[in-house]
Parts: structure tokens; sequence; C-alpha cells
């Protein structure tokens, strides 16, 4: 099975006992040693939902005082909250399911998990290693199926390699560029007897993630930006896993480059800065993607020049020399040849590149910006991010999310699903520190909000976690709120209720002649059910009660301040709010999908004027 290295994060030392040396043999089950493997590593927390073939396991998990299991309702929830834990926490996230079905649905937070570049160990039940490839009853080929979609992983069918693979499994998982790793386990190999001690033996060969950039590559860097005169710093999300935003924020008033932190990396750099130019992307900031595509240099940091920053390859920053830095060398040249290619952990090639750049400046090399910084200025102030009030009265779902940043107490963790609401959680509200914004990024993955924030937080209690779901979102994953109802979790929910899905519909109106063709979500068809016409099913206020949460439902302008606060003040168990926004409200700015990014537009018929006449 291959096992290469894939990008962009933390390095962290190996396991280690939690005592000096060697632990001195245990007689054990392959289960009993399972949890102890678990243990040692340091997991806390667990989401998952036992059958037939994990239930060994979920024995010995019942006298653990270490681990926390979390019964989960659905085990996508599982994967999700995993991910949310992992995000907010910066540790490995863990769940676990049974064979067959309980297995296949992992695969869409692994998978999620993987283009975000998450830590994460998903362990799964497996039939009798004897009936493995029999078809037996609910038997599925998880290794095979996930192969794809996952860092590594293993299938073990031998008590004896449980504490192996598992340490295995949290060290790759969590070093290099992190991700996720799956740990398929016979149920013979869970009920065989063997020994545990720790730590065990770790033999990795050919796994050696590349953390120390080559210093020749930054002496290149570090002279370009000295000698650029429009340069760009374009974060990704493994500065974020490599917890290299303080040496970030050196970097870029060391240099006065812009800034610009993609969709996964809002946090690692202030908005509030004077340096940050905003988000790019198809729906970024007019100031950032336009920085980026008149930019004579970009230095791309833990980034991947992935397609929605990118719009149309070809035409993408046409003037830009690139530096690229990442961890994984499959990223760099993947899509934009690197100038200067750096293979290393980003907070190790941003201090590194720090101390080049001091060198380049005593030496008399230092760039000049000023009118850079009078263009990027000028962008910025003219084509600010804003929005309309609706003319009808009725609620603005970006006003909606923008209070709810507002008023929201200081650390709070938001979690947003994917589409409209998502976008607009990423424009309006202010991500000062790291590890405040979880979302699904590369994937997309509707229904990721309510078992992300769940995540999150069992992972900080202490924070305050709003989920910012849309309603399309919140009807593939609402049980979890159960979960959290019964496991005193209590997050918070502001379902942005616009009655359809919205960034589909929206769309529709642009490139669809307003053909709302199964984007209205409240009602069914007229002709079909005449019933239910001018209803909204279901009731999420109702269905919200039920579940065991605290629920309120707010239409009117007027009385937005005051649900946001009586949310915010009910921390006793989970409180979902049902805004109802006007239905019409879109996302600008948008770049459409397979154009060039030059064909921005501000807002609806509104394309920016750069009163610039040459790109030199």
């Amino acid at each position: 099975m291959p096992m290469t290295e894939q990008a962009t994060g933390a390095h962290h030392p190996q396991p280690r006992p939690r005592s000096g040396g060697q632990s001195a043999p245990e007689h054990v089950t392959g289960a009993q040693s399972l949890i102890r493997s678990l243990e040692e590593v340091g997991a806390d927390t667990v989401f998952g939902i036992p059958g037939g073939a994990i239930l060994p396991a979920y024995d010995p998990l019942m006298d653990s005082g270490k681990v926390r299991h979390v019964l989960v309702r659905h085990e996508q929830g599982a994967g999700h909250a995993a991910t949310g834990y992992a995000q907010a926490t910066g540790r490995v996230g863990v769940c676990m399911a049974t064979s067959g079905p309980g297995a296949t649905n992992l695969v869409t937070p692994i998978a999620d998990a993987h283009m975000d570049s998450v830590p994460l160990v998903a362990i799964t039940g497996q039939v009798a290693s004897k009936a493995i490839g029999t078809d037996a009853f609910q038997e599925a080929d998880i290794v095979g199926i996930t192969m794809p979609i996952t860092k590594h992983n293993f299938l073990v069918t031998k008590a004896d390699d449980i504490p192996r693979v598992i340490a295995q499994a949290f060290h790759i998982a969590s070093t290099g560029r992190p991700g996720p790793v799956l740990v398929d386990i016979a149920k013979d190999a869970l009920q065989a007897r063997t020994t545990f001690s720790w730590p065990p033996i770790m033999d990795l060969p050919g796994y050696r993630p590349v953390t120390k950039p080559h210093a020749k590559q930054i002496r290149e860097a570090a002279k370009l930006i000295t000698s650029a005169r429009r340069p760009v710093l374009y974060v990704g999300g493994g500065v974020l896993k490599a917890k290299a935003t303080a040496e970030l924020k050196v970097l870029a008033e060391l240099t006065g480059a812009p800034v610009t932190t993609t969709l996964m990396a809002l946090g690692a750099f202030p908005d509030s800065h004077p340096l940050h130019v905003g988000m790019p992307g198809m729906h970024g900031a007019v100031s950032a993607v336009t920085a980026l595509q008149k930019a004579d240099l970009i230095v791309a940091l833990g980034a991947r020049f992935d397609d929605r920053v990118t719009g149309k390859l070809d035409s993408f920053a046409p003037y830009a020399k690139i530096v690229h830095a990442d961890i994984d060398p499959a990223e760099i040249g993947k899509n934009r040849e690197a100038d200067v290619p750096i293979v290393g952990d980003a907070r190790e090639v941003i201090a590194d590149l720090i101390q080049a750049v001091q060198k380049e400046h005593s030496e008399g090399h230092r760039g000049d910006y000023e009118a850079w910084w009078k263009d990027l200025s000028r962008w910025r102030d003219t084509y600010p991010l804003g929005y309309d009030q609706p003319e009808d009265g009725s609620l603005s779902p970006q006003q909606v999310i923008e209070r709810i940043g507002q008023l929201a107490p200081e650390g709070t963790v938001f979690a947003a699903g994917v589409g409209q609401h998502q976008m607009w959680a990423a424009h309006f509200i202010r991500y000062e520190k790291p590890a405040t914004w979880l979302n699904s990024g590369g994937a997309g993955t509707m229904g990721y909000a309510v078992p992300a924030a769940m995540g999150a937080k069992a992972g900080a209690p202490d924070r305050a976690v709003w989920a910012i779901d849309g309603d399309g979102c919140f009807q593939m994953t609402n049980q979890e709120l159960t979960t959290c109802a019964l496991n005193n979790i209590p997050i918070k929910v502001a379902v942005i209720n616009n009655g359809a899905l919205g960034m589909v519909r929206q769309w529709q109106t642009l490139f669809y002649n307003q053909r709302y063709s199964n984007t209205v979500l409240h009602s069914g068809p007229d002709d079909v059910n005449p019933q239910a016409r001018g209803t909204r099913v279901p009731d999420f206020v109702k269905l919200s009660e039920a579940m065991g949460c605290y629920a309120i439902r707010c239409e009117d302008p007027a009385d937005l301040d005051k649900v946001i606060e009586e949310a915010n003040s009910i921390n006793d168990r989970p409180v979902v709010v049902d805004f109802i926004v006007h239905e019409d409200a879109m996302v600008w700015p948008m770049v459409a999908a397979g154009t060039s990014n030059d064909e921005i537009m501000a807002a609806r018929d509104v394309r920016p004027d750069f009163g610039d006449s040459e790109d030199d």
C-alpha cells in the first residue's frame, strides 16, 4: 500500500508513553489493547456508534477513565464531529463505526478531511478475518473504498498488531501534511488474546516528511520579495495547520506586502490588519482577487492554487512569478508552475524567510510598494464587501450573520455549512485569531456545520460555538442536536432559512433564466400537495424542541439583536434560531465558474473599473 506524504501542516513528535520507559506487558484482548492504545496516544474523545463487528471494542471502552465516547445518531455525524474537534483543538480527531454501512457512512467525512488536510483517525470494525472476501453480512471493503481519500489506511487481522498500528495511525495523521487515516480491525482480532505494552516499535520506511526548507530556495524567495513591485502573500490553510500565524504576521509587517487569506485560512492573519486585502476566490473580495491578478510576485504559503481561487487557470495572475512553499511536494507545480519551489513546514519556511528578508534589508535591498498600495487601497475602498437591505422589510441574511459575529462572546468558534450562508459567514464575521472558523472548503460538504460544531464544543467546552447553517444543510445532519442535548454539548445554531437551496437558486437566477428547478425546500409542488401551500415543512422550532433544544424563530429585523442575545445567554442546552430571511439575497462579489478572475463582478451588473491602462 503506498504511503505518500501529502502536505501543509505541523510537525508533531511520535507518540510517547505516559511514563518513562517501556510499560510491562499486560495480558488483554485485542479490544482492550485498542482502548489502551487510544489512551496512550492521548485520545480523550471518540465519536461513534456501535455495531456487530466493532462491538468487542465497546465493552472495554465502558471501563476507560480517559476516553470519552459520544454516541452520535449517524456515522457521518461522527466523522464531521471528529473533524470539528481536530480543527478547533489542533489534536487528532477520532471516530468509530462498525463494518459495512457503518464504515461506508464515514466515507463523506473522510473525503472531507482529506481535502482539507485534517488530522483524523477513523476506526472501523470488520467481519472476521476468515470471512473477508466472502460477502459476509455487513462486509464492505472499506480499505479499498477509502484508499484514494486517506493519507494511509490499515487492515488489522492480528491482535498483536493493534498498538503498533494505532501509534502509526496517529503519527501519520498528525505529522507532515495532516490527513485522515483509517484503521479497519477484523472482529476476531478484537476478540483474540494478546499482550499490551507501550510504546510499540514503529517502522515507517519511506515516510519522512521534509519540514526544513532548502536555504538556497529561501534566499531566492527573499530576493524576489525585495525586488518585486507588486507582491502578494497568498496564505492557505497550511499556515494554520503549522501553527505559523505569529510568524506570518512578522513576515507581513517586515515586508509590507499585502496578505490574502483563503477560505481555509481565515483567522491566520487578522481581518482587521491594514495589510489584509481580504479573501480571494470565486466569491472573494474584489481587492484580493484583483491583487492576485495584477501581482508581479505571488508568495504562496500552505496554499494549493485551488480552482475556486484561480478561476480559469490559464488566465490566473498572468504577470506573476510564483514562490510556492508547501510541506507536500505533490502540491508544488500541480496547478501552477513555481519559479521558486520550497518544500517544508510553513512555520519553518516563514521563520527562515524572515531572516532572509532581514538580510536583504541590511544589504540595502528593500521593496518599494508605495504605488502598489495606492492601487490596493483604492480597490479596497471602492469595492468593499456590502449588501442591500430587502425592500420588503424582511430579514437580510447578511445582516443576521454580521450581527451574530458582532454580538458573540470573544473567542467564539464559528462552523459553517456550505452555500450562500458559508460565503456570508466568511465575509461578514471578523476573524482575528486562528481556530475560530471551521468549514468544509475542498469538498463543500452540506451537513458539515452541526456535527462539526458539536465536535468543536466537545473539544473546547469553554468556548462558545455557533453553527451558521442553511435550511438545506440543516436537514442533512440535524439529528446530531439530539446528541448535543443528551451529552451536554450546548452549541448554538443559526438556520439561515430562505426556503431554498440558496446557492443553487442563485445560479438558476443568473444562468438558467430564473427557472427554479427543485430548489424550493419548505413546500412541495402546489399541484402535488395543495394543503401544504404557504406552510413551512418542517417547522424547525418544533423539530429542534423535540430534540431537546431551546428554539426561537426570528422574522422581524427589529427583533434581531434581542434574539441573538437571548441565544448567547443560554448555555445549559443547544439553542437553535430559525432566521426567516429574504429568498432573493445573493452572494457578491462573484467570478462565474470557468471564467477568468478578470471578469469578477462586484455586484449584479457591476463590473469593477480598476482605472488602469497598463499592467506591466
